[in-house]
C-alpha cells in the first residue's frame, strides 16, 4: 500500500475510533481544510474540529475507502453514521475527500457533501424547505464556527 494511502487510512481509523489525536497527528501543522460547513479553517483549527466533532460523537459510524493516492495528492469516499446533537436526527453523510500531502503528512484536505441532502437529515423540515438555500446554509456554518471557538476557547486555544 502507498504511504500516503496508509496515511488516510490511518487518518479515517482515527475517526472511527472517536480518537482525535491520531487524526491530528495525520496533518501536517499547516494544514488547510475545507468543507460546506467548515469553510476554511487552518492549522489547529482543523484539528480542533475533528476534536470537538469526536468529543460530540456517541454513536459514530465511519464507514471509508481510499480512491486514489499518489506522492502528491489522494482522494477517498466516506461516510458517517451518526446522531446531529441539535436535533437528536439521524444522519448518513456521504463524503467526498481529497488531499494534498506534504512531508509525509495531510498539508490539504477538502471534504464536499450534499449540504441540502445533509440538511435534510438534520434538521428535518426547516432543511427540507430551506436546507438548499444560503439562509439555513450560512446559519449553520455561523453556529458551527461558534461552536469551534467555544471548544477552542476553553481547550485555551485562541
Amino acid at each position: 500500500m502507498h504511504a500516503n494511502a496508509e496515511l488516510i487510512t490511518r487518518f479515517y481509523e482515527g475517526f472511527a475510533r472517536r480518537d482525535a489525536e491520531a487524526m491530528a497527528a495525520c496533518y501536517h501543522k499547516d494544514i488547510e481544510f475545507s468543507d460546506p460547513v467548515f469553510p476554511d479553517l487552518k492549522g489547529d483549527q482543523a484539528s480542533d474540529m475533528w476534536r470537538m466533532l469526536a468529543a460530540r460523537a456517541t454513536d459514530l459510524v465511519v464507514r471509508f475507502e481510499v480512491k486514489e493516492v499518489d506522492d502528491r495528492r489522494g482522494a477517498a469516499h466516506w461516510d458517517a453514521d451518526y446522531t446531529f446533537t441539535k436535533t437528536c436526527r439521524k444522519v448518513n453523510n456521504s463524503i467526498d475527500a481529497e488531499f494534498e500531502f506534504k512531508d509525509g503528512l495531510i498539508s490539504w484536505h477538502s471534504d464536499d457533501f450534499d449540504f441540502w441532502r445533509w440538511s435534510r437529515m438534520a434538521l428535518g423540515a426547516p432543511g427540507w424547505l430551506l436546507g438548499w438555500t444560503p439562509i439555513i446554509h450560512n446559519k449553520v456554518r455561523k453556529q458551527a464556527a461558534e461552536g469551534l471557538a467555544a471548544f477552542r476557547a476553553k481547550a485555551g486555544r485562541p
